[in-house]
């Protein structure tokens, strides 16, 4: 909402007003080098570089240790990994999501002007703010929406939408957006970080997030059968105008390095905002790496890394791939052996800190598990088991292109699920909580947990809606051992926006890390 930098730029002008009187005042004060106006193609790159540099650091720092991914080795208090949450973990994505979402609107009213209308930059705008605001409002719950990013209008208190409201708003996004884009307005390819001015994949892309968005507010009652309804549309009976993602070249993302873009290179954040020194601090969890090691995952199998080192680029411990259990009481002795190895530490080109393609938005396998859990619900047509074995070749296909080529009838995908012991059963129940218990959605959502691997808190937000993947409870966990079900509100926007942070916090609920949102209450 860039609060501070507009009350700081409007005072500004206020003190240049009154204290310049001279006739040549616009002259004198015009910068003679900036534009009054920019090109979409001139803005478009970096608020989408932005928000995804912060999503791919917090997912390491806090979506990661929530769930179980990673295990920090500090004992102090505000560990993240005991769902001990400081109140300050809530200021970087709201302050680097909603300053971002200015320039991504602005894309859409640049695109909009007599003489300049462009529709897929239209249509682009729309779905990256469909994108960003649905991060927003899945962390915090109610936020600001239809007032947010005003603060060059002098709205500086914008009001908060209830999030139900800002879901029907996204929906109504991205169903504009899929119109725009059928268009197919050619954009300048340089400009686009995520696919190069490929207009059909951002279609799919959009489309895609709406699947995601669909799925998300599925067991509200009083949106679910307009959500099962336009579930059915996109993937049954009109699939021809929502093409979604099929396969992995569709998947969107901003490769690293410039691979995406002729005009910059962009480094990973996890090599700029992190040393490689606490890139390999924390320990990898017993529960990320012990599935990965009795299904012979080969994710973590040297032979399809590079120099011996395995495609997620896991050290592996004197007594092998052992991680350290979550949770862990303090004061307890923890003993790190299994972590990713950081750069420089080895030869290996596929290190993720330096990995070229940890930069994901959305995966094609995401797609995958998102359509087997609405066919093992029957709100779809299409056979579940075939759904989840795509997702599994989809997920590994990512990392290892060339291993399960042929999708979900690749025979290297029944042989890895068979050994595994996580073949698809109709027979299953649909869903079963016990610890130890198989069901059809334990299925789905163990794979998925892994092809979520990286992609901003989307593992958070999926075990917030669904209790799965099952996660072990540490003796050592704060927070009464209760998973937290959003961030607080950020400590400035109390002190800004006073009056409607108390109107939010009356409405949802205590400001705390407790209250459920809008989509998590029964």
């Amino acid at each position: 909402m860039k609060l501070n930098k507009n009350i700081f730029v409007y005072a500004v002008l206020v003190t240049l007003g009154l204290s310049s009187c001279t006739k040549d005042f616009t002259d004198v004060n015009t910068d003679p080098i900036g534009e009054a106006e920019v090109d979409p193609n001139r803005i478009m790159t970096f608020p989408l570089v932005n928000i995804l540099n912060a999503n791919l650091v917090r997912n390491r720092n806090f979506n990661n240790e929530l769930m179980q991914v990673t295990v920090d080795r500090n004992d102090a208090e505000g560990r993240v990994f005991r769902y001990d949450i400081r109140r300050t973990w809530a200021d970087y994505t709201w302050n680097t999501w909603y300053v971002n979402a200015t320039d991504l609107k602005d894309i859409y009213a640049i695109a909009s002007k007599p003489g300049s209308v462009n529709k897929s930059y239209q249509g682009i705008s729309l779905i990256t703010q469909a994108w960003v605001y649905q991060l927003i409002t899945d962390t915090y719950g109610d936020v600001p929406y239809t007032e947010a990013n005003e603060g060059r209008y002098g709205n500086y208190q914008p009001v908060f939408d209830k999030q139900k409201d800002i879901y029907l708003d996204l929906f109504e996004k991205l169903e504009q957006a899929n119109e725009l884009l059928k268009e197919n307005a050619e954009i300048v390819a340089t400009s686009d970080p995520v696919y190069r001015g490929d207009i059909a994949k951002w279609r799919r892309f959009g489309n895609s997030l709406y699947l995601r968005l669909l799925l998300r507010v599925s067991g509200k009652a009083e949106v679910a059968n307009d959500v099962i309804a336009k579930i059915k549309e996109i993937v049954d009976t009109n699939p021809g105008n929502y093409p979604i993602m099929e396969n992995n070249s569709h998947t969107a993302r901003i490769l690293w390095n410039g691979t995406n873009s002729t005009t910059a290179a962009f480094s990973s954040p996890l090599m700029v905002s992190v040393r490689p020194v606490d890139f390999r601090g924390p320990g990898i969890a017993s529960f990320f790496i012990d599935n990965l090691v009795v299904w012979n995952d080969p994710r973590i199998q040297a032979a399809y890394g590079a120099n011996n080192v395995n495609r997620f680029g896991i050290r592996p411990g004197l007594s092998g791939y052992v991680g350290i259990p979550s949770g862990y009481a303090p004061g307890t002795s923890v003993e790190v052996q299994s972590r990713f190895y950081s750069q420089g530490e080895t030869n290996n080109p596929l290190t993720l800190q330096i990995d070229p393609n940890t930069g994901i938005m959305m995966n094609c396998a995401e797609v995958d598990f998102i359509l087997a859990e609405a066919a093992a619900k029957g709100w779809i047509s299409g056979s579940a088991r075939t759904y989840y074995y795509k997702g599994i070749a989809d997920a590994i296909n990512y990392w290892i292109p060339s291993l399960m080529a042929g999708g979900a009838n690749d025979p290297a995908v029944l042989s890895y699920a068979t050994a595994a012991d996580i073949v698809w059963d109709d027979n299953l129940p649909l869903e079963n909580l016990t610890p130890g218990t198989l069901s059809k959605m334990l299925l789905i959502h163990q794979q998925k947990y892994y092809a979520l691997f990286l992609v901003d808190f989307q593992q958070w937000f999926e075990y917030r809606r669904t209790s799965y993947p099952i996660l072990p409870k540490g003796a050592g966990l704060a927070n009464g051992g209760k998973m937290p079900a959003r961030l607080n509100y950020p400590l400035i926007t109390q002190s800004t926006n006073p009056t409607n942070y108390k109107n939010a916090v009356a409405v949802q609920g205590s400001d705390d890390i407790n209250t459920l949102v809008w989509w998590q209450k029964p």
